[in-house]
């Protein structure tokens, strides 16, 4: 009793901290086994068990590994471990997949069967919104319907109702983002552009769109690389990559659309990043077996 309640309080520490981590809880059990049904583990994406218990070394290497992959995509996974004779009589072979599960051997002398189910548990992702233009807000609105945790931005003297926003920033500061995935967008629309802009710059994202259109754009990156002080080379370097005009070409006019648009393009680039963090995930599990 004692240990579970020792990974619940771990688990709430993590999310409380807005922390990645996967949950691995023991479903079924046959024969001899180390770990019980009901036993469960967290584990970090570095792969280290900070609590629980989820068997020994027969177990361990095959469960990291989906833990691995399951914080790479969000996805859950079940990982079935058993005695090779037993996967021979299913047509199976150990790192295969069939209706859901993935299958491993179990090469201990103990020659049991366990069936895990790992999820994986992650922070929102920040939808950081600079400004309080009608695309701003239509935008943080949509986000947090989406799932993001949003952050806006924004001079309250510029606020003329309350914004649907998980936090409200006055001015174009940014203290204390949370840990994980970020995107910012910069909707200003003429009040503070360049303001906006030179925050974002200091602010590493998955992402990053401006609302205007590319002349102005053009106009303010000049000034900014000409002003003095100089930026870094860090902050050229996510300048040079900022999104100008942010958003898919939809065709949007109305201000719903266009922050439609702003979100779909962040989305496109999420799923992306997790598709080939995903694949590089697979390839070095593959090298190390």
């Amino acid at each position: 009793m004692t240990v579970h309640v020792d990974v619940l309080d771990i688990m709430s520490k993590l999310r409380a901290a807005e922390e990645s981590f996967a949950v691995a809880t023991v479903v079924r059990t046959v024969s001899v086994t180390a770990a019980k049904a009901g036993a469960k583990g967290v584990i970090r994406p570095d792969g280290t068990i900070v609590a629980g218990w989820i068997g020994g070394g027969c177990a361990r290497a095959a469960v990291l590994r989906a833990a691995r992959q399951a914080l790479a995509d969000g996805q859950p996974r079940l990982v079935s471990i058993q005695p090779e004779d037993l996967l021979t009589h299913q047509g199976l072979k150990g790192g295969e997949e069939r209706d859901g599960a993935t299958f491993f051997v179990n090469g201990c002398p103990s020659q049991g069967t366990m069936d895990i189910f790992i999820e994986p548990v992650l922070p929102k992702p920040a939808l950081v919104i600079l400004g309080a233009s009608p695309v701003a807000l239509a935008l943080a609105a949509l986000g947090r319907q989406f799932g993001y945790h949003v952050d806006l931005a924004v001079p309250r003297a510029d606020l003329t109702s309350v914004p649907d926003a998980d936090r409200v920033t006055d001015g174009f500061s940014l203290p204390g983002l949370e840990q994980g995935k970020r995107y910012i967008v910069v909707s200003t629309q003429g009040r503070g552009d360049r303001a906006a802009l030179e925050t974002a710059l200091g602010c590493e994202a998955e992402y990053c769109g401006f609302v205007g259109s590319r002349r102005k754009f053009a106009t303010l990156t000049e000034a900014i690389r000409q002003a003095e002080p100089a930026i870094s080379d860090e902050e050229a370097r996510r300048l040079s990559k900022i999104k100008a005009p942010a958003g898919l070409d939809i065709g949007a006019i109305a201000p719903d659309e266009i922050a439609l648009s702003i979100l779909a393009e962040i989305v496109a680039v999420r799923r992306a990043r997790q598709r080939a963090e995903l694949d590089s995930h697979t390839q070095n599990a593959k090298r190390e077996e």
